[in-house]
């Protein structure tokens, strides 16, 4: 049986329920004074211990206080929080579009949609970052994209002021572990750079279908993203740029000081990369040169194999400079892609071993064979004096 509506959130007048998660409900309501309609969410104060409740009151008012503050085209708009009985409400701009979430698991982005989106949500995040604000969850599920083709950040609950207003409870990690920077993974101290990453890692998930890093359970991930390099997004979905691989590959440093220093600096290569993007895109080819797209499928397709479960390989990856970003000085802020596919660090120890004692091996081989032949010439010498 549906539970009823409330009559009202403050002076919000409820017309519809939007969509209920585990911490509350989000309804759809009309503004009666300024005739608009709004989203409200809300999280119900009863049940469990009041640290418990505090906690999570704390967690859900810091998210209106956080964006609340903020006002730009590539952040959710808040208008007002407050309380109605035991219940704690957040009154939003509603958006209509669909999740970036959803967009990804239907493929239905297209290389040049995908550096849109990723350079409009690193204008927001630049925004909140030069007001002190990080987000700390950036994913695909925070991310909105409008039927008009704006886009907006959403869900700033966990954000993070440099002086932050709810204390993390030690040993917890706040956040999506798929999406965390490799320092908030380990539990490292962080900042605005950890936001950073995981853009770069939503921008890999749009471009080729599949996460750069993934495992089996929590210690399995938390390894891939400390430890090992994500594999070109161009080998994933081959047609992509090599600008591409670059730009993904600075965004993805282990270390914050080799990322991007701000994601203003994010947004401008992207932008600048979209030429190069919209013309391999126009011309459906793929990077590998093997074949081309077929006529009326995707622009470029995702390949089939898991981009984490790949064989080992030791070829060469070769990144061009692009004749579409050739700005010496761009460039020089692109780091290099790291070479080879993504391995344990354990396997990338042994190798170097191994090819040594390879190449032990087959000298020695080769002077006992030398060894063998000259006593043979020897012996023949001999028989025949």
């Amino acid at each position: 049986m549906n539970e009823p509506l409330p009559e009202k959130f403050g002076h919000f007048r409820v017309v519809s329920e939007l969509g209920r998660g585990a911490m509350g409900v989000v309804y759809r309501a009309e503004d009666a004074a300024l005739g608009r309609t709004v989203a409200i969410k809300t999280i119900s104060l009863t049940g469990g211990s009041k640290a418990e409740r505090d906690t999570h009151e704390g967690r859900f008012l810091q998210e209106a206080r956080a964006a609340g503050g903020m006002s730009h085209p590539s952040i959710i708009t808040i208008y007002e929080m407050g309380r109605e009985g035991d219940t704690a409400f957040i009154a939003m701009e509603l958006l209509d579009g669909r999740e970036l979430r959803e967009m990804i698991l239907d493929l239905s982005l297209t290389p040049t949609q995908a550096v849109n989106i990723a350079a409009s949500v690193a204008d927001g995040l630049a925004y909140a970052h030069e007001r002190g604000i990080v987000h700390r969850d950036v994913k695909p599920g925070n991310i909105m994209v409008l039927h008009d083709g704006r886009v907006k950040i959403m869900d700033f609950g966990i954000a993070r002021y440099h002086e932050p207003t709810v204390k993390t409870q030690t040993g917890v990690l706040l956040g999506s572990p798929q999406y965390m920077s490799p320092e908030q993974i380990v539990g490292m101290p962080f900042d605005h750079r950890a936001d950073i990453f995981s853009l770069g890692l939503v921008l890999y998930e749009m471009l080729t279908g599949v996460k750069p890093f993934a495992g089996e359970d929590i210690p399995e991930l938390t390894f891939k993203v400390a430890n090992m390099a994500a594999r070109p997004p161009s080998h994933v979905a081959p047609g992509l740029p090599a600008v591409i691989d670059f730009i993904v590959a600075r965004a993805l440093k282990k270390k914050p000081e080799e990322r991007y220093q701000t994601a203003g600096e994010l947004a401008r290569d992207l932008r600048a990369a979209l030429p190069e993007v919209a013309a391999a895109e126009a011309a459906g080819l793929e990077r590998a040169g093997a074949r081309t797209v077929p006529s009326g499928g995707p622009d470029f397709a995702v390949a089939p194999t898991d981009a984490n479960t790949m064989p080992l390989r030791e070829e060469m990856v070769e990144l061009r400079p692009s004749p579409r970003f050739d700005s010496k000085e761009g460039m020089a802020r692109l780091a290099v892609l790291t070479p080879g596919l993504e391995h344990s660090a354990s396997r990338a120890m042994e190798a170097a071993p191994i090819r040594r004692k390879a190449r032990r091996v087959d000298r020695t081989t080769a002077m006992l064979v030398a060894a063998y032949g000259l006593a043979m010439i020897a012996a023949i010498a001999i028989a025949f004096a």
